[in-house]
C-alpha cells in the first residue's frame, strides 16, 4: 500500500500562509454584527405579522382547490400519481401540506431552544439579542400559525418519528454554535423554496397562500441572522468545530430529507404506502425539486468551507445536492 508523500516544512509554511489569507479575506467580508441586527430589527418593526389577525380563518376552505402546488407534492409525475384521480390529488395535498406544517413546528421549537442557548452567555443589551429574541417570537407565532393550519385543513398532525425525535433532542442540546446556524438553514431555505412558489399561487387554498406569504416575509430576516452568523463563526471557530459542523450539518440534511414527508400521509389518503415511499425515491421530478430547493443553501454552506468531506458525501446521500 503507498502512502501520500509527507509535505515539505516550506510546503506546509506555504500553506499556512494561505490559510491565513483565506481567512483575511473572509474576515473583510464579515459586516458588523451589530449593525446586521440593527437593520434586522428595523426591518421586524416595519414587516412583522400576527396571524391570528392578519388571516381569514372563520370562512371555510376552498372546494376543489390545492392545499399545495401539485408540481411539489413528492408522487408528482409519478406512475402511481398518474393513476391516481383528481379528488385523490387533493387529498395527498392536504395531507402533505399538514405534514409539512408539523415538520415546520418541529424545526421551530428545535430553532428556539438553539437561539436561547446562542444567546444565554452574550450581552443582553446588545442588538444581535434583542433580534434574537425578536426571532424566537416570530417563531411563537409561526408554530401557532402551522398547527392552526392544519387544523384548519382537517387533516391529522404527522410527528416525526420516535428515533429523529430524540435525536433532535441530543442535538439541540450539544450542537455547538456553527452546527446550530447550519441545522437552522437546513430547516430554513428548502421550505421558503416551496413557499414563494405556493404563495402566488391562485390555485392554492387562500389560508395556505396567507399562511406562507407572512412566513416567506418573516424567513428571509431568519435567513440573514443565520447566514451572517454561521459564516462569522465558520471564520472563527476552531478546526474541530468546523469538521462537526460539517459532519452534523450532513447528518441533518439526511435526516431531512427522511423526515419530509411522513409516510403515514400515503396510507391516510388509500395508497400503498411502501410503493409510494419506493416510487418517490426513483422519481427524478422530486430529486430535482428537492435539489432546487436546496441549491441556493448548499452552494452557500460550499462558498464558506462547511460542504467538504465526509459531511459532502452526506449531503450526496441526503439526495438534496447533485
Amino acid at each position: 500500500m503507498t502512502t501520500a508523500p509527507q509535505k515539505t516544512a516550506s510546503e506546509r509554511s506555504e500553506a499556512t500562509e494561505h490559510d491565513v489569507a483565506v481567512l483575511r479575506d473572509a474576515l473583510g467580508l464579515l459586516k458588523d454584527r451589530e449593525q446586521v441586527a440593527e437593520r434586522l430589527l428595523a426591518s421586524s418593526a416595519k414587516h412583522s405579522f400576527d396571524p391570528d389577525t392578519e388571516l381569514d380563518w372563520v370562512s371555510p376552505v376552498e372546494d376543489g382547490k390545492w392545499y399545495w402546488p401539485p408540481e411539489l407534492l413528492s408522487l408528482y409525475d409519478t406512475p402511481m400519481w398518474h393513476r391516481m384521480p383528481h379528488e385523490q390529488r387533493l387529498e395527498l395535498s392536504r395531507h402533505e401540506a399538514a405534514s409539512l406544517a408539523s415538520l415546520g413546528i418541529w424545526f421551530e421549537i428545535i430553532l428556539m431552544q438553539l437561539l436561547v442557548r446562542h444567546v444565554y452567555d452574550k450581552s443582553v443589551t446588545s442588538a444581535h439579542v434583542r433580534y434574537a429574541l425578536t426571532e424566537i417570537a416570530d417563531e411563537c407565532r409561526h408554530s401557532k400559525m402551522f398547527a392552526r393550519m392544519i387544523e384548519k385543513g382537517g387533516a391529522p398532525t404527522y410527528p416525526v418519528s420516535r428515533f429523529h425525535h430524540n435525536l433532535a433532542r441530543v442535538l439541540k442540546t450539544v450542537s455547538t454554535t456553527p452546527g446550530s446556524f447550519a441545522c437552522t438553514l437546513l430547516g430554513e431555505e428548502i421550505l421558503d423554496y416551496m413557499q414563494r412558489l405556493t404563495f402566488p399561487d391562485e390555485r392554492v387554498q387562500t389560508i395556505v397562500r396567507g399562511v406562507t406569504r407572512i412566513h416567506v416575509v418573516e424567513e428571509a430576516r431568519h435567513v440573514r441572522y443565520a447566514r451572517e452568523e454561521l459564516r462569522r463563526q465558520m471564520v472563527s471557530c476552531p478546526r474541530w468545530e468546523a469538521q462537526l459542523t460539517r459532519l452534523s450539518s450532513g447528518e441533518a440534511a439526511r435526516v431531512f430529507s427522511i423526515a419530509f414527508v411522513n409516510p403515514e400521509v400515503y396510507t391516510n389518503v388509500g395508497l400503498d404506502r411502501r410503493e409510494a415511499v419506493r416510487q418517490v425515491k426513483e422519481s427524478g421530478h422530486r430529486r430535482e425539486v428537492m435539489q432546487t430547493g436546496a441549491k441556493r443553501l448548499t452552494d452557500f454552506l460550499d462558498d464558506i468551507g462547511v460542504m467538504r468531506g465526509v459531511g459532502r458525501r452526506l449531503w450526496r446521500s441526503s439526495g438534496l445536492l447533485a
